[in-house]
């Protein structure tokens, strides 16, 4: 594990009909954050998460159209090809209660947000493909 020191923290709102990751990418990346965390609350008027399939390793996406709230959205951020990487995972509520949640996907419309993204400082976190999982986890980690 490697010592982090927080360095700043951006508290704000993506506009209304904002593709969700795609504004998450590019507030990132505008403000270069390349290391941290976001958290948030809000809801969609149309959403797609995905479940990683451990057998195919493959995202199987789900599709929600219609109003949903966002009950939780939390995920980090890295770097990935040199830049900024958003990965975020989303737990949504339909208008009977039910939940759903998997891994943030394009396509993802916002009615409302509110977010907040913590910045730190340290050693940068670089994904690189797993060929275990087939995912683009952090190279860096805590020894087994």
């Amino acid at each position: 594990m490697t010592n982090y020191k927080f360095k700043r923290t951006i508290i704000g709102k993506l506009p209304y009909g904002t593709d969700l990751l795609e504004g998450l990418t590019q507030l990132v990346q505008k403000e270069n954050i390349r290391c941290g965390r976001i958290h948030g609350i809000g809801a969609t008027t149309h959403a797609v998460v995905a479940y990683y399939d451990q057998n195919t390793k493959k995202y199987s996406p789900m599709e929600f159209k219609g109003g949903m709230e966002i009950l939780n959205l939390q995920g980090n951020v890295s770097i990935r090809d040199g830049k900024p990487f958003v990965h975020i995972h989303i737990l949504l509520s339909d208008p009977q209660g039910k939940v759903f949640g998997g891994h943030l996907m394009p396509g993802t419309k916002l009615w409302a947000s509110e977010l907040i993204i913590d910045e730190f400082e340290g050693e940068e976190l670089v994904r690189g493909q797993d060929e275990n999982t087939g995912l683009f986890l952090w190279k860096t980690g805590y020894p087994s």
